[in-house]
């Protein structure tokens, strides 16, 4: 909420084709047996690039940005792969790369092999465009020169106009033209259905193409043993994460480090408490008065309205005065309490101890003013997770511990915790949220978990009471929202039902500041009717969007008092035809 022009402006390159979840590591050009080595895929109209490794980086436009523009992605080898609608790319090993529609150009069909021709037991394969295919050495070959970056390739396929090579691991990797993607064996068809379990089925193959299968209790990938596991009597694909049911019935969820953390059965569906699903974000210095604001509210047919407030004297007392005509009214106010890691003079609060002592005298401060006034939820910090000093590379997405700064967490830990015991102390019965932003799983698990970005343990843990979220477009669809590396997608807010088993809030929601009105207006009612379906399953309790004015076009439904038609007839239609019951 803070700068939020400014912000998103960064995310947004001149083209307008920044992506935020697109970088990672390093991936190759070609792919190993053991899948430590893949090339990069991407589409113009794909947001799943992806390697074997899940470490691609990538720069471009996935298809839920809401940008414009061509997509490309590079490898940290060099080898670069087009886009589907370009050709003649070239990677640094000097051999040209045609587009991704190569392998199925229907010059030279005739010489084509038969449909599922493999290496061995051929000597060679020749593709749609009667080039020559051939493994030497466990590497692969088009036309006597090498493919990629390949090697311990058992074997070569072409199947459906492609071809394909599959390590001594069991990944196998696809040629797009210009570089290798890491997929299933096409024989064995593709991603398995939402839901698949084992038993039930003998495999599960993700979304990057890797078989997943359970022996002796263990749970396999590529036949190599994912994480440490035991006991293992069901194995689940849902929400674009591996799940399973090990001793005593306990669910455990596997995260991008292949870690199994302990979770309940995300298939059960959770319903929210109905009341405040309608909400909108707006600022304690606006020019309305609170009366103005609660008819406003009114109008709309909002019940809730996100103010963020520190303990200084003039926004508390603002604040305050919209707390009283909020009561009266019988609306929510949902206040963030709105205090950074820095000191006035900008420096990073020096310990987990310090910051805990600000976070908890603010806390008591606007607790003690507002509870008398009906205020009984407070965010307990705003993007935290994505100030400077804690998130490591802006443009990851979150979802390893690892993105974060190890040394910096347990200041950002210290004011979280000061600013909800603050809170409690002040307000025993207060609910407090933790709020992140993209995918930032990776953060969430290791506060609630007391674990270091490092991987170590035993620290203060810090569990919450709502789990608060914002999603703006370029982040991605939070129900599909892209991993670290510009990987698969999964579902976040069912993730969070089952990993916290807490309400799930999106408290800030838009596109870019970029887009037209007509085009905000067609995304409000598009996500909203994707939100309201998910509340009575993914305890989805609240969707507040950002703003109510924000003194322009960019993000706000008026400007000081004149409604702006479209963005408001679109927000206002679809509270009125989605019911809070």
């Amino acid at each position: 909420m803070v700068k939020r022009r400014e912000f998103l402006g960064l995310l947004t390159a001149v083209s307008g084709s920044y992506v935020l979840s697109a970088c990672g590591g390093g991936g190759g050009g070609g792919g190993d047996g053991n899948g430590t080595s893949a090339g990069v895929t991407t589409s113009a109209t794909s947001s799943s690039t992806s390697a074997a490794s899940g470490t691609t980086s990538t720069t471009g436009t996935t298809g839920t940005t809401g940008t414009t523009g061509t997509t490309s992605a590079t490898g940290s080898t060099g080898a670069t792969q087009s886009n589907a609608t370009s050709s003649g790319s070239k990677g640094n090993n000097g051999a040209s790369n045609t587009s991704n529609t190569s392998n199925n150009d229907a010059s030279g069909s005739a010489l084509a092999s038969a449909d599922g021709t493999a290496i061995p037991p051929a000597a060679s394969v020749i593709d749609n465009q009667a080039a020559v295919w051939t493994v030497v050495g466990g590497s692969v070959y088009r036309n006597g020169a090498k493919a990629g970056n390949t090697f311990s390739v058992s074997l070569l396929l072409w199947s459906g106009g492609v071809i394909y090579h599959q390590g001594t691991g069991g990944q196998f990797y696809g040629w797009s033209g210009s570089a290798w993607y890491a997929c299933a064996d096409p024989r064995l068809g593709g991603t398995s259905l939402d839901g698949t379990t084992i038993p039930g089925a003998s495999r599960i193959i993700d979304r990057v193409g890797a078989i997943w299968t359970v022996a002796n209790g263990v749970v396999l990938r590529n036949n190599a043993a994912v994480g440490v596991s035991s006991n293992v009597s069901l194995l689940l694909w849902y929400g674009g994460k591996l799940w399973c049911r090990a001793a005593a019935a306990q669910f455990y969820v596997c995260n991008d480090i292949d870690q199994w953390l302990p979770c309940a059965d995300p298939r059960i569906p959770v319903a929210a408490a109905s009341g405040m699903f309608h909400g909108i974000n707006g600022h304690y210095d606006y020019r309305y008065t609170p009366a103005q604001v609660v008819s406003i509210m009114q109008n709309m047919g909002c019940s809730t309205y996100r103010v963020g407030v520190t303990d200084d004297p003039t926004e508390l007392t603002a604040v305050v005065r919209l707390a009283q005509a909020f009561q009266a009214a019988g609306l929510t106010l949902f206040v963030v309490i709105q205090i950074g890691m820095r000191d006035a003079n900008g420096a990073l609060l020096a310990s987990e101890s310090a910051a805990y002592a600000r976070g908890h005298s603010c806390g008591v401060t606007v607790a003690g003013a507002l509870a008398p006034y009906g205020v009984v939820m407070y965010e307990c910090g705003n993007e935290l997770t994505r100030d400077p000093a804690i998130i490591l590379d802006s443009t990851n997405a979150g979802t390893k511990a690892v993105d974060f700064s190890n040394a910096n967490w347990p200041v950002m830990r210290g004011l979280m915790r000061g600013m909800m015991d603050g809170v409690k102390s002040a307000q025993p019965a207060a609910k407090c949220g933790i709020n992140f932003c993209v995918a930032d799983v990776g953060a969430a698990d290791a506060l609630w978990d007391g674990t270091q970005p490092n991987g170590t343990s035993g620290y203060p843990t810090v569990r919450w009471d709502m789990t608060t979220w914002h999603n703006y477009e370029i982040y991605g669809d939070i129900f599909d929202i892209g991993s670290d590396g510009s990987g698969p997608g999964f579902d976040l807010p069912t993730y969070c039902k089952a990993r916290y088993g807490k309400p799930f809030l999106l408290t800030e929601w838009n596109t870019g500041p970029e887009m037209t009105v007509a085009y905000r207006a067609d995304y409000i009612s598009a996500r909203y009717a994707s939100y309201y379906q998910a509340r009575k399953t993914k305890n989805i309790q609240s969707t507040m969007y950002y703003e109510l004015d924000s003194g322009n076009t960019t993000y706000g439904v008026m400007i000081d008092g004149v409604v702006v038609n479209q963005t408001y007839s679109a927000f206002v239609s679809a509270v009125a035809s989605h019911p809070d019951n």
